[in-house]
């Protein structure tokens, strides 16, 4: 039942209100860590000499890892009640970061990123759901979207402070490939720790129906708003994926910006723009959000392949910016419409298909423009992935606005 705390266990139990706290820093936590490796990929690319095509494999790895836990796993919780689906993706993280530690060669990296992206997989739309309903115990008088802000913050600035954070330990610790996963894998068992104690707000089904994967259980009308929310974000996160798995190459071939405190800079530019312009334009209607965030990441898509062939680095800054405030608002708002569409109990589900579509953006176009560096200069290479994201956001934009309008 929505709202209500599992009576099972007499262990003691964190109030609703401080459960939303405790549940967004693990959000947090997870998403931070999963971004971590992006200005680290470069170090490892220049102690084992791969080309900087195999640092996109590592990069998918941990894409298909979230598509398969969004997949088979992202709505469980619907049935087997949220906490105890938060607690198992947070101590997969942990686990991640002990392989990081214990087997920093390929094959280890390439698993580590892979049960990184499974862990969240089944945090992300559990996580933004746990957190909806905490919100609304906690505070029933409060206007839902509060919790739907705070959830949209915390998933794309929990990204975009990975990179920071990364950067900084390889830019300046002794031992940059070990520390920051010291550090996590410390932070995430306290936090794991913490979630055992959250409220439950599902509770378990006592006869829960027989598995099968992801589908979108939406009413016939309500489609074509979610598949254009869809495409939407697929566009969106395919902007996320470029700076995070390849923001150090690109600077590096394109910009003659080798620093890896800058790539983490870079990336952190783009995702701590999509978390703030959340919050400074969070009063306008979800219609407003929409529009304004296709019209910033169109507005960044073009700048941003002028900036490589130029070169300027304050213009990359500047795209990266527009881009990543548009990112933020769209996907916000995406959110929100998709959540409005789904019944309460097949929330999970439905987000979790939402997210599902978010993270293919990171697998499909960041591998073909990781391809693609094989042959064209990194420029070219961005000026073409700019092109597509054009067309796949002109198409998104006349699905989702045209009901948009009505709401």
């Amino acid at each position: 039942m929505l709202g209500t705390a599992s009576p099972v266990s007499a262990r003691p139990r964190l109030g609703h209100d401080w459960g939303f706290r405790v549940v967004a820093l693990a959000f947090a936590a997870s998403l931070t860590f999963s971004t971590v490796p992006t200005p680290l990929y470069a170090l490892y690319q220049s102690r084992d000499g791969f080309p900087p095509f195999v640092v996109t494999i590592v990069f998918v790895a941990y894409a298909v890892g979230v598509m398969a836990s969004l997949y088979l796993a992202g709505h469980v919780s619907d049935w087997l009640g949220r906490r105890r689906v938060i607690v198992a993706a947070t101590l997969a993280e942990a686990l991640a970061a002990a392989l990081f530690l214990l087997w920093p060669q390929l094959p280890g990296l390439l698993l580590a990123r892979l049960i990184t992206g499974a862990g969240i997989g089944a945090l992300t739309a559990t996580a933004t759901a746990h957190l909806t309903e905490l919100r609304a115990v906690a505070r029933p008088g409060e206007h839902t979207g509060r919790a739907g802000l705070i959830a949209g913050v915390v998933n794309l600035g929990g990204l975009g402070l990975g990179p920071l954070v990364g950067g900084f330990f390889a830019q300046y610790a002794k031992s940059p490939l070990t520390t920051p996963f010291v550090v996590f894998l410390v932070l995430l068992l306290v936090v794991a720790l913490l979630a055992a104690l959250v409220p439950e707000t599902v509770e378990p089904w006592e006869d829960p129906p027989a598995y099968r994967p992801q589908r979108v259980a939406l009413p016939a009308g309500a489609r074509p708003a979610f598949f254009g929310a869809a495409i939407g974000v697929f566009a969106a996160f395919a902007i996320t994926g470029l700076f995070t798995s390849l923001a150090p190459t690109l600077l590096a071939q394109g910009l003659h910006e080798p620093s890896h405190l800058l790539a983490g800079v870079t990336a952190f530019s783009l995702l701590g723009a999509a978390a703030l312009g959340q919050v400074v334009v969070a009063r306008p209607g979800r219609a407003v959000q929409l529009r304004l965030g296709f019209a910033l990441m169109t507005a960044g898509l073009v700048v941003l392949p002028v900036a490589a062939l130029l070169p300027s680095l304050w213009l990359f800054l500047a795209g990266s910016v527009l881009a990543g405030t548009g990112v933020g608002l769209g996907f916000r708002a995406s959110v929100a419409t998709v959540a409005a569409l789904a019944e309460p109990r097949s929330r999970g589900e439905v987000l979790a298909a939402l997210f599902l579509s978010a993270y293919a953006g990171l697998v499909v176009p960041v591998l073909a423009i990781g391809v693609a560096l094989v042959w064209v200069s990194s420029p070219i290479a961005l000026l073409g992935f700019s092109v597509a994201e054009l067309v796949l956001l002109a198409w998104s934009a006349n699905r989702v606005l045209r009901p948009a309008r009505t709401r």
